[in-house]
């Protein structure tokens, strides 16, 4: 099992401008992604986070909650847009999860069309949420843990990058937008925006 460091650096990205600031329990650029089960579909098709990435390039997105306004409206909506975009750009593994049953994230999945794009994983014990240290209480959603939103940048089974919103909520940094695509390295998206 890995051991996390509970301090690390982790940058907000704002518009064009970005800071850097010193949070508690976020992943540590640079350390593994961690083995942990998570479940697709049926609560019998647990999938081992870690051997889904292995040696791939990937984007691993936590959301607070399946059908919620933000999720369904902004989050997951920007992942499939850029599909195209992600997959040009080297990412071979694109994976939603959230604190959920398996049942819920694959409904979800449906009625959002991800089907083969998107893998929609449950977290139904908050086992990886925690694991992760991007577990928040949100009592709107009901009791118990969630998922802050996230999105980690993921290469050959190391976390390159983490993008982490500032109050766990917001919308800005963790969509596959210009943050995202800057941290891949790929531009190409931008020539189908003139």
């Amino acid at each position: 099992m890995m051991a996390w460091k509970m301090r690390t650096t982790v940058c907000f990205f704002y518009l064009a401008a970005g800071f850097c600031r010193t949070v508690l329990g976020v992943p540590e650029v640079g350390g593994e992604l961690p083995s942990i089960k998570v479940f697709e579909g049926t609560p019998e098709n647990a999938i081992d986070l870690k051997e889904l990435f292995g040696m791939k390039r990937g984007i691993l997105f936590g959301v607070p909650g399946a059908f919620t306004p933000g999720c369904s409206k902004t989050h997951l909506p920007s992942y499939l847009a850029e599909y195209k975009h992600l997959k040009a750009a080297g990412v071979e593994v694109i994976a939603c999860v959230a604190v959920n049953d398996p049942y819920v994230m694959a409904g979800w999945g449906e009625a959002s069309r991800a089907g083969g794009k998107i893998r929609m994983l449950a977290d139904p014990h908050a086992e990886l949420t925690r694991a992760l240290g991007l577990q928040v209480d949100a009592p709107p959603l009901g009791p118990g843990v969630r998922s802050k939103r996230y999105s980690l940048i993921v290469d050959k089974g190391k976390i390159v990058t983490v993008n982490l919103e500032p109050d766990g909520f917001g919308l800005t940094n963790s969509l596959a937008g210009p943050a995202l695509f800057d941290a891949l390295g790929y531009t190409g998206h931008i020539k189908d925006e003139l």
